[in-house]
């Protein structure tokens, strides 16, 4: 048992001599509103990730709002919308990606590996491929469809504020569904020329932009 000395050794600090960094309460507060919005499955793997990414400089594994659940999204999937648009915000602007540089955000994300080796193998990805690809396909997990997956595309990729038209340009729409038509294997040539050809004349009075209110019309040839 500590003798009365021994407690009269024992550092004492009072409230004044508790040196507080003055950016630390805010760091904290901003962590919470990262952790809130994100609502990760694996919090404490999360959190080492976001203060990563944080201390290198880099976007932290955080959804831009609290996601909640849509009908045509798998719910088994793991992958959801929001997850999909943190990882276009890490990976995209690299353009070419590697395995491991994917496989690390997935992780950090807590979303299944064999999710992610799924797509690989869909894909055929080795080493370095296009994220955009791998984005793609990864975006075809979320719906049932080639239609659900360019909807999907269309409300991550595109720069118009929420709830807006969801425009992005046309040269990307025909390099995502050109390639997500042609991995499908069933869908024609002509089928995908029809679809094409159909959505140019909304296209050329958009400025060169397609959204999915034009290839959700009834008057354009089904995606798939």
């Amino acid at each position: 048992m500590p003798t009365s000395a021994a407690k009269m050794d024992e550092p004492y600090y009072c409230s004044q001599q508790i040196n507080i960094p003055p950016e630390l309460p805010d760091i904290l507060k901003q962590f919470t509103k990262a952790a809130i919005r994100t609502q990760p499955k694996d919090v404490l793997a999360w959190s080492a990730a976001y203060f990563r990414a944080m201390s290198k400089g880099e976007i932290p594994p955080v959804k831009e709002r609290l996601e909640m659940p849509v009908a045509t999204q798998k719910i088994d999937s793991g992958l959801t919308q929001g997850l999909l648009r943190v990882l276009n915000k890490q990976l995209g602007p690299k353009l070419t990606v590697t395995t491991q540089q994917v496989e690390e955000k997935w992780l950090d994300l807590a979303l299944p590996i064999e999710q992610c080796h799924d797509i690989f193998r869909v894909g055929n990805f080795h080493q370095k491929f296009e994220w955009i690809k791998f984005f793609a396909l990864a975006a075809s997990t979320l719906g049932d469809n080639i239609t659900d997956a360019m909807k999907t595309v269309c409300e991550i990729l595109t720069t118009d504020p929420e709830g807006g038209p969801a425009r992005i340009p046309f040269k990307l729409f025909q390099e995502i569904y050109l390639f997500l038509a042609d991995i499908d294997g069933e869908i024609s040539q002509q089928q995908m020329t029809d679809v094409i050809s159909h959505l140019q004349y909304d296209v050329d009075k958009q400025d060169g932009y397609v959204m999915p209110r034009n290839f959700l019309s009834v008057d354009c040839p089904q995606l798939s």
